[in-house]
């Protein structure tokens, strides 16, 4: 199937022939759908708190977190383009005639444009505008909005002449505004960091996975900030980065599934999406790691609910590892007797969510299979109520073993054609706002291999183009679903005030943003 110079360019970057083989499968065969049995609602797989149970939780994060290795995770390569598709339209078409005009002001289509420019004073990047656009145009940016000139102020925005901000992450876009200026949405991860991730020495560590040529911008942006914040809060901070690696790229093919190659004949790779940072995760060597995107911040005077939550799914987290490392220990020790065997299995249903756990009569066969289930990765995940934002769900699906298990699940990944599937898609009230901690060590200290407890039955297939030719692409199981399909999941219902990412420019001006 592979010629001499694929095989060559494959070990190149790191990957198996044997892998790139599975992916053209994939693209022949596709994926199944999630098995789900039914959602996952409060009191029945989503852990709902009062606020008695939330203090218990924190105030147990807070008694243990200092002596921990905590790590925040925060996917960051996302580049800010699409937040400003309205606006590039608009530098396209418009043509600053009192026609252009009219259809920015009357157009439904128009309508998140005119929003922009009537509200431009209230971003947090509206000083740098103003500067940039003066030393861009020479003009000031309110000579240019009086002459209704939109195509020279979004030109000092989004042009590379400018602010840039039409090519640049959105790590590095300005989100909110404050006293002493403005403040990026890496710098709030900054400071959540500093108040839910330090250790008893107050060292603060983050990791940031980044696209290549973002990295240094990334890395300049920090060495600008990170005294400030070191002296504002008395920590010191740790902060790596990573890049999607070149291995986890999947095989590009043409519309008939064979595969797709460039014009010098070589086999095109793509990016395989957020699944591909499984890879990265597993590099990280902690106790817990706190994921979350890295639009999804907010000003100080709204961060408090945020960290309070941080603070209870993370409790949670400890005291059910807790449990499960004391019944590997025993386990381990040869302290098993059928009150313990018992206990397990009562832990498992009730509180790890694990349901038709097989009967099984031989004792040591028992034993194996409750070691196998317990001795893997955990993940609390928060889970907000769903008001019309898309994510993830919380879900029951069932696993190949015939167990049933708490799974998140994109609509993609199940059958919405089957009216029953489709009854259970829609019981559905919370959803996944990319909130997790996890804890990927056993109970003897050591590493998790993540990529052992990844489904691969579970990525995506979808239509692209490449010099004008239409393509199909791989994507490899979601990070948050697929790539931690085999871990213990639980679901723990936390405040929408929680979440609050930044799809669109306009959503800075939301009142969670101002």
């Amino acid at each position: 199937m592979f010629t001499e110079n694929d095989l060559k360019q494959i070990q190149q970057r790191g990957s198996q022939p044997e892998t790139v083989e599975q992916q053209l499968k994939y693209f022949q065969q596709g994926f199944p759908f999630l098995p789900v049995v039914k959602a996952a609602t409060p009191g029945d797989g989503l852990l709902s708190l009062d606020s008695a149970g939330c203090k218990r939780y924190e105030d147990y994060y807070i008694s243990r977190f200092a002596g921990l290795d905590v790590v925040k995770f925060v996917p960051a390569s996302g580049a800010a383009s699409r937040m400003f598709k309205s606006l590039f339209t608009t530098l396209e078409e418009y043509d600053g005639t009192d026609t252009a005009y009219e259809k920015i002001i009357s157009d439904q289509g128009f309508q998140s444009v005119w929003n922009f420019f009537k509200s431009i004073e209230k971003f947090a990047f509206f000083e740098e505008l103003k500067q940039v656009h003066q030393q861009l145009h020479q003009l000031t940016l309110e000579e240019s909005l009086l002459r209704r000139d939109y195509a020279k102020v979004l030109t000092s925005l989004l042009g590379e002449e400018g602010m840039n901000y039409g090519n640049l992450p959105k790590g590095l876009l300005q989100f909110h505004r404050y006293d002493d200026g403005s403040r990026t949405a890496l710098e709030e991860h900054l400071v959540e960091g500093a108040n839910y991730c330090h250790d008893k020495n107050g060292v603060v560590r983050l990791h940031f996975t980044v696209s290549p040529e973002h990295r240094e911008k990334f890395m300049a942006r920090i060495a600008e900030v990170k005294d400030k914040f070191e002296q504002k809060f008395n920590v010191s901070y740790k902060i790596s980065f990573s890049e999607q690696k070149s291995s986890t790229d999947t095989i590009a093919v043409n519309p008939d599934n064979s595969p797709f190659r460039e014009d010098n004949g070589e086999l095109l790779f793509r990016p395989a999406g957020h699944g591909a940072l499984i890879e990265n995760l597993n590099d990280i060597d902690a106790d817990i790691i706190f994921i979350k995107n890295i639009d999804n911040v907010v000003p100080d005077h709204l961060k408090d609910e945020t960290y309070r939550y941080k603070r209870v799914i993370a409790g949670v987290l400890l005291e059910y590892q807790e449990k499960i490392h004391a019944y590997l220990n025993q386990i381990d020790h040869g302290d098993v007797s059928p009150d313990l065997l018992e206990e397990i299995q009562s832990f498992m249903q009730n509180k790890l969510c694990i349901e038709d756990i097989p009967q099984i009569e031989d004792e040591q066969k028992l034993i194996d299979f409750f070691y196998q289930k317990l001795n893997r990765p955990v993940r609390v995940c928060g889970m907000v109520k769903n008001e019309g934002e898309p994510g993830g769900g919380p879900f029951f699906a069932r696993n190949a073993d015939g167990t049933v298990s708490l799974q998140i699940a994109e609509c993609s990944q199940i059958d919405m054609h089957n009216p029953e599937v489709k009854g259970i898609a829609a019981s559905a009230t919370h959803f996944n706002p990319v909130d997790l901690v996890c804890s990927v060590k056993d109970h003897l200290g050591n590493k998790y291999a993540l990529g052992k407890f990844v489904d691969p039955q579970t990525g995506f297939i979808s239509v692209k183009s490449k010099s004008g030719k239409e393509l199909k692409a791989l994507e490899l199981p979601g990070l948050w679903n697929g790539a931690m399909s085999d871990w213990n999941t639980l679901f723990v219902e936390v405040p929408i005030v929680t979440f609050n990412p930044v799809k669109t420019v306009n959503d800075l001006l939301r009142d969670q943003h101002q």
